[in-house]
């Protein structure tokens, strides 16, 4: 009994983990664009992430600005995002996932060639 009762402790130590909310933006971009266009539109809600696989040690080191890239390059007019929330994702003890997930609204520009209506 005690030995089973120790492997349902460690597997859900080892299956644990955590997403902790970073921040969140009203705007944020890493996209350069013409601020004063004045021909945005709001897009759908997106998401991306940049993660490392975790196997007693993380198999790489995760970013914002590629998680945030990832979400704006979804659609090829969008510059920005709105109301964007970062979260840190933890999801590991010996073997799991790290990184970041950011999520929000695509800003689209319809000024840009080809993103006209």
């Amino acid at each position: 009994m005690k030995k089973l009762t120790l492997a349902i402790i460690l597997s859900a130590v080892v299956i644990s983990g955590c997403t902790v909310r970073v921040a969140d933006m009203t705007v944020a971009s890493t996209k350069n664009y013409n601020i004063n266009a004045a021909k945005f539109i709001k897009g759908k809600r997106v998401t991306g992430e940049d993660t490392y696989p975790v196997i007693l040690f993380p198999l790489g080191i995760p970013n914002v600005k590629s998680a945030m890239d990832n979400a704006i390059e979804q659609d090829k007019c969008a510059v920005g995002l709105s109301d964007m929330v970062i979260s840190q994702l933890n999801h590991s003890f010996l073997v799991g996932r790290i990184g970041y997930r950011t999520e929000g609204d695509l800003i689209i520009d319809t000024s840009q060639p080809g993103c006209g209506n």
